[in-house]
């Protein structure tokens, strides 16, 4: 198992720092990719996991560039070793009504919360359908599935997600290689702490387990999809929301 190699895209965020703290544990080489304009902040972020023992290499490149992508998944593959998991985590929010959604807002998320994975995912399915063995777990999100005001952009992305995993789940089955989603609910991070403190007492109160989730909660789901033992789960969504979904 330590030979196994992982790929985070958006590891250096709040969620896939716990992906990265979870797949070392379980004895993976993790990359932790970051946006080449967030390097600083991401460089910091790879020191404080590495002075905890939790070793990281980390990997800027634009999720939205395809070039870019293929780039870095052949030098993963080259210098590394054969790429074991891809999970796609990264994503960005512009949020606005749609009758205040400029193009750009709309185009930002969409190639990023979508194209990211296609432009990830094709290079590193190449790899693992010669081996016959890969795990794909891409990070959606309950808005894709619910829907939210201002969230257009977010929640076509997201729920186009769930789409690409279930028919990519088709195509490699017989590979050897699964394809599955996790559609987090609301998660402790920065994010949610800038929201107004009246705000976020109104969010828990419609959550039946009256808290956010924790980073670790959704990282351990991604492990578990990810893992050589679960190789008959393949096309699904494992929603995480604290029953803020039920009904």
């Amino acid at each position: 198992m330590s030979n196994n190699v992982v790929l985070i895209t958006g590891g250096t965020g709040a969620i896939g720092v716990a992906l990265c703290r979870c797949f070392h544990t379980d004895g993976f080489t993790v990359v932790a990719n970051c946006h080449d304009s967030d390097v600083e902040r991401s460089e910091a972020v790879v020191a404080s996991l590495r002075s905890e023992g939790v070793e990281v290499e980390l990997m800027p490149f634009d999720v939205t560039d395809t070039d870019a992508c293929e780039r870095a998944v052949q030098d993963v593959e080259a210098r590394i070793g054969p790429l074991d998991v891809i999970v796609n985590a990264a994503g960005i929010t512009r949020d606005a009504k749609l009758a205040k959604l400029a193009p750009e807002e709309w185009h930002a998320v969409l190639s990023t919360n979508l194209d990211g994975v296609y432009n990830v995912t094709r290079p590193g399915i190449v790899g693992m359908t010669e081996r016959r063995y890969g795990r794909i777990v891409n990070i959606s999100s309950v808005n894709g599935q619910r829907g939210q005001i201002g969230q257009t952009n977010y929640s076509a992305a997201k729920a186009g997600m769930t789409g690409f995993t279930k028919a990519l789940a088709r195509e490699v089955a017989r590979d050897g290689i699964t394809v599955n989603s996790v559609s987090p609910g609301y998660v402790r991070s920065p994010m949610i702490e800038a929201v107004p403190e009246g705000v976020r007492a109104k969010i828990v109160k419609q959550i039946p387990v009256g808290r956010f989730a924790e980073p670790e909660e959704i990282a351990r789901a991604v492990a578990f999809l990810a893992s050589r033992h679960s190789g008959y789960v393949t096309g699904t969504d494992l929603s995480i929301n604290g029953g803020y979904q039920i009904g």
